[in-house]
C-alpha cells in the first residue's frame, strides 16, 4: 500500500511507521515537529528502512494543497496530526480550534481534490461525549462505576464537545463523518480512549500511562488531580495498529462509519488501581500528591467496543499487565534519551 500518516514521528504515528516500513509499505511521514519528542521519533524510524518525509503544518492550506498534488495515488491516508491536551486547548484555543478543526479540513479538502479513491482514517476521542453528565456514576473504594446495567459507552451516546479541545476534535470528527456522506470519501472515525505504549513521551497534561511510569523511573513529582479514583479504559499502541488495519481492510463496509475504540470492559483501570499494579508489578515506587478536579473530567469513561468487534472482526489482545511492563521496558531501555526529550 501507498500509506500518508499525519503526525507520523508522534507517539501513534511513529508506531505505525514503524510497522508499514517493516511490512514493505511505501510510506510518507508528515509532520511539523512541534511536540517533544518527535525528533527522537523521526531519528529512530530512519534507522528502520526508507520512507519519504515532508515537513509541514497541517494548518497551512496552501500548503497541504501542494503537498497532496504532488503526491502519486494514495491508499491510505492515516490523519493523527492533532493538539492532544485537554490544558493546553484552555490556555490556547485558537491554536488548538486551528490544528485539529481547520488542519483536519484541509486535509480533508485536499483528499477530496487528489486522493479521493483513498481511506481515510481519523484519530478522534471520547471527549467528544463531554463529562457524561447524564450517566449516574456510583463511588466505590477505589474506583467509580457507572450505575445500573450501563457498562459501557456507545458511539449512540450525545454528542456534548465539553473544553476547546472537545469543540475542536468534535468538530474535526463530523466533518470527516460528512465527507464519507456528501462527498463520497472513504472515511472512517475512530473515537479513542487512552492508547498507550512504546516511543510514547507521555507528560502530565497527556499520555498519563507513560507519564506514571515515567515519573517512577526518573523519580519526578507526579500529580494525580481528583481522588484517583477515575476508571478509563486503556488500549495498546499495537492492538490500535490492528484496528487501523481491520478497518482499511473493510473500507468498503465501513466508510462513514464511526467506532469507539479503547480497551473495552475488559481493560478498566483507576488511577488508584494503575499506581498500586506499578508499584507491585514494577516496582515503580509512586508516591503521588492530590490535587483539585480538573474541569470536565469525566469520573469513568469505559468504551463500548461492540460495534468495532462485529463490523470490524477487531478487539484488543493486550491485558494491561503485559501492556505497561512492555511501555516500562521500552521506557528503560530508552532512559536517557525519555530524560533528555522531557527536561
Amino acid at each position: 500500500m501507498k500509506i500518508l500518516i499525519t503526525g507520523g514521528c508522534g507517539f501513534i504515528g511513529a508506531n505505525a511507521a514503524a510497522r508499514y516500513i517493516g511490512r514493505g509499505d511505501e510510506l510518507i511521514v508528515l509532520d511539523d515537529l512541534s511536540r517533544r519528542g518527535t525528533g527522537a521519533n523521526l531519528t529512530g524510524l530512519r534507522e528502520l528502512g526508507e520512507f519519504e518525509f515532508i515537513k509541514l503544518d497541517i494548518r497551512n492550506g496552501a500548503a497541504v494543497d501542494d503537498a497532496f498534488s504532488r503526491l502519486k495515488e494514495l491508499d491510505f491516508i492515516l490523519h493523527l496530526a492533532a493538539q492532544v491536551a485537554v490544558t493546553t486547548s484552555v490556555v490556547d484555543p485558537r491554536t488548538d480550534f486551528e490544528i485539529n478543526s481547520l488542519g483536519t479540513f484541509n486535509l480533508l479538502e485536499a483528499a477530496r481534490k487528489y486522493h479521493p479513491r483513498a481511506a481515510f482514517i481519523f484519530s478522534s476521542t471520547n471527549k467528544v461525549y463531554g463529562s457524561l453528565e447524564g450517566l449516574k456514576v456510583e463511588e466505590g473504594d477505589s474506583r467509580y462505576r457507572f450505575a445500573g446495567d450501563i457498562e459501557a459507552v456507545g458511539e449512540g451516546e450525545n454528542l456534548d464537545f465539553y473544553s476547546p479541545y472537545g469543540c475542536s476534535k468534535g468538530a474535526a470528527d463530523q466533518y470527516v463523518r460528512d465527507y464519507a456522506r456528501i462527498f463520497g470519501l472513504d472515511t472512517v472515525v475512530l473515537r479513542q480512549s487512552c492508547i498507550y505504549g512504546p516511543r510514547q513521551f507521555g507528560i502530565e497534561d497527556q499520555g498519563w500511562v507513560a507519564w506514571f511510569l515515567i515519573a517512577g523511573m526518573l523519580k519526578k513529582p507526579l500529580a494525580i488531580y481528583g481522588n484517583g479514583k477515575q476508571v478509563r479504559d486503556i488500549l495498546f499502541v499495537e492492538d490500535l495498529l490492528d484496528c487501523f488495519d481491520a478497518a482499511t481492510g473493510k473500507i468498503d463496509d465501513v466508510r462513514g462509519k464511526v467506532f469507539n475504540i479503547g480497551g473495552g470492559p475488559g481493560n478498566t483501570v483507576s488511577l488508584l488501581e494503575f499506581v498500586k499494579l506499578a508499584n507491585e508489578s514494577l516496582g515503580t515506587g509512586l508516591k503521588p500528591e492530590f490535587k483539585d478536579w480538573r474541569p470536565g473530567d469525566q469520573p469513568i469513561y469505559v468504551s463500548d467496543i461492540s460495534k468495532a468487534e462485529r463490523e470490524l472482526g477487531w478487539r484488543p489482545r493486550t491485558g494491561i499487565e503485559e501492556g505497561i511492563r512492555r511501555l516500562y521496558e521500552w521506557i528503560a531501555n530508552n532512559r536517557e534519551e525519555v530524560g533528555s526529550v522531557l527536561g
